[in-house]
């Protein structure tokens, strides 16, 4: 294997060198058709000047320079700029708050700001007051009078920028990101270049990539997966191929994109089956058994592959024409070259895996905290077991604590949290080993189950200790249901607040020829569906953790209402809150 680099402050200088004029980036440019590439020498000469720049402003070895901007190239040049000028990068949410933005910025310090565009810049420009140690807001979309990314005043000498990302040491910070928080205000992790260096080491021949593969990205490069999947594609000579900055057209971009490597959120791959599966439906009971018989054989036919069998000639000529009439097309809606995806964050309902796995579609489910650089367990190609999430990658381990917690430790474990040395003393220990605040187990073959989060024990006032996440997670295998918070902490039974898919009520109504003239949520026939889910969800659990009312909220939970983190992770106290009127009615109808 090459001499990897050493810290990511020098990754594009090596890199460039390493595969000169290969495709580095790859986007949409506003205002024109069709996409643009970035080469790994170009991307270095960008780099360069982004660094030069930040140097001209001042920017010293440790000071925090925050990104406040979407997934897009000029995020990977802001990145790259800042870590070869010596500063510690701070990654921000554009869909944070004011409180978590005003937050982010004046607890790491930063002394610079990159923001996308004017917008942005006028939110920093609101909380400024906060923030004593800002001195700069840089622009990568801005008007006149802004200070420009790619084209920063008074850049210093290029010796100076090289020499200075040369003395950057494996120890040394790179990166704060911080937690989203779903009690209290977010803690910055503290990782170091070796942190990274040492996951990506782990995981490169697992992931595999290299020149001619493309890695798709639409997750936000604020989220600590995604700088890992573009740095995983960076150090082996890929194509970071960058969503046109509509969510709503991801499934067109892929298409167009075609890429061979994509790390997602669950949801999108779940969507995707969804529309499959109701376009199945919306042409009768027929066509529906067809989809699920074809379904079958691909199952059938994926197992014996497995197993190093080659399908017989019946079941293989059914394959042919499943593959034909559907495996094929759902294979081209992903670009038709996909080799591998990642998923993680939350569970991926297990019939959306067999959907995928039928289609010949390679996704594998991995585990990890920002505390531990994003990655701790990993199924890859040839170490897979379906309903886990991988063994533990090269560089950790992982052991079950005496209450189920899982701990882990190795070079990827955070240098501690920015500012919170108790903090850091209550997860790390005196044993080194990091409490991840998540329940699990590990199979006899080291595979890592994960059955829920510690801190979201609800214990009723019976004494029964429920874990909601399981339960929530059988609620939401519905195609009806998009969100669903158990509720019950000191109360006598367990109940629910469910939120609507949108699109699937909507596309159900028209297939069905219901009127839906009012919020769908109040609707009889919508809460039916409901109530079949809950039944189905409540035959997968114990009898104490099973569902015994529930109501449906009129809006889905929201980042921007504060129910949602930045990573849509739920904010449990903050729907309890919100919600109280509606839950009390729960158990006043009992």
């Amino acid at each position: 294997m090459r001499q990897r680099p050493g810290t990511l402050a020098v990754l594009v200088e090596w890199a460039a060198e390493q595969y000169g004029g290969l495709p580095a980036l790859r986007f949409r440019t506003p205002g024109t058709a069709g996409w643009t590439e970035t080469g790994y020498t170009e991307l270095r000469t960008a780099v360069r000047a982004v660094g030069r720049g930040l140097l001209g402003l001042g920017v010293r070895p440790g000071d925090r320079v925050a990104i406040l901007a979407e997934t897009r190239p000029e995020w990977t040049r802001a990145h790259f700029g800042a870590l070869a000028a010596g500063a510690v990068v701070v990654p921000v949410y554009p869909t944070a708050g004011e409180e978590e933005l005003a937050w982010v910025l004046a607890d790491s310090g930063a002394s610079v700001v990159v923001c996308e565009d004017e917008a942005q810049a006028a939110r920093v420009a609101a909380v400024r007051g906060k923030l004593p140690e800002l001195r700069h807001v840089v622009l990568m979309d801005g008007g006149a009078g802004a200070l420009p990314l790619d084209a920063l005043p008074g850049p210093a000498p290029e010796g100076e920028l090289l020499a200075r990302a040369r003395s950057r040491r494996p120890e040394d910070v790179c990166v704060i990101v911080y937690t989203s928080g779903t009690t209290g205000l977010p803690k910055g992790c503290r990782l170091t270049h070796r942190n990274f260096t040492a996951v990506d080491g782990a995981t490169a021949e697992l992931i595999g990539g290299g020149p001619g593969h493309t890695t798709f990205l639409y997750l936000p490069l604020a989220h600590l997966l995604a700088q890992l999947i573009q740095l995983s594609a960076l150090v082996e000579g890929g194509t970071v191929c960058f969503f046109g900055g509509r969510i709503e057209n991801v499934v067109a971009d892929l298409a167009e994109a075609r890429p061979t490597h994509l790390p997602s959120v669950p949801r999108l791959f779940e969507k995707v089956h969804a529309s499959v599966a109701a376009l199945a439906d919306s042409r009768g009971p027929e066509a529906r058994a067809r989809f699920d018989a074809a379904i079958r054989t691909g199952l059938a036919v994926a197992a014996a592959r497995e197993r190093g069998e080659e399908p017989g000639a019946a079941l293989l000529a059914a394959w042919r024409e499943a593959d034909e009439s559907l495996f094929s097309p759902v294979r081209e809606a992903f670009g038709g070259r996909l080799r591998l995806a990642i998923t993680g964050a939350a569970p991926i309902a297990p019939q959306t895996l067999d959907f995928l796995r039928a289609c010949r579609i390679a996704v594998y489910e991995g585990y990890g905290m920002t505390e531990a650089t994003g990655v701790i367990t990993l199924n890859h190609p040839g170490a897979v077991r379906h309903g886990t999430v991988g063994r533990p990658v090269a560089c950790a381990e992982v052991r079950i604590a005496a209450d189920g917690e899982v701990l882990a430790r190795g070079a990827g474990v955070f240098a501690g949290y920015h500012n919170d040395p108790a903090a850091t003393a209550a997860v790390l220990g005196a044993d080194g080993w990091l409490r991840t605040g998540d329940l699990g187990s590990l199979d006899v073959d080291g595979f890592l189950s994960i059955t829920g989060r510690k801190k979201d024990l609800i214990i009723t006032s019976g004494g029964k200790n429920l874990t909601p996440s399981l339960v929530e997670f059988a609620l939401q295998q519905s195609r009806w249901i998009s969100r669903a918070v158990m509720v019950g902490d000191r109360r006598p039974y367990p109940v629910a607040l469910l939120t609507l898919d949108a699109a699937e009520i909507a596309a159900w109504a028209g297939r069905e020829g219901v009127q839906l003239d009012g919020p769908p949520a109040r609707h009889p026939a919508v809460r039916a569906l409901c109530e079949e889910a809950v039944a189905a969800a409540n035959r997968q659990v114990s009898r104490p953790a099973r569902i015994r009312a529930f109501a449906i909220l009129d809006a889905d939970f929201s980042v921007g209402d504060g129910t949602l983190t930045p990573t849509l992770k739920l904010r449990r106290a903050a729907i309890a809150d919100r919600y109280a009127i509606e839950i009390d009615a729960l158990y006043e109808r009992k």
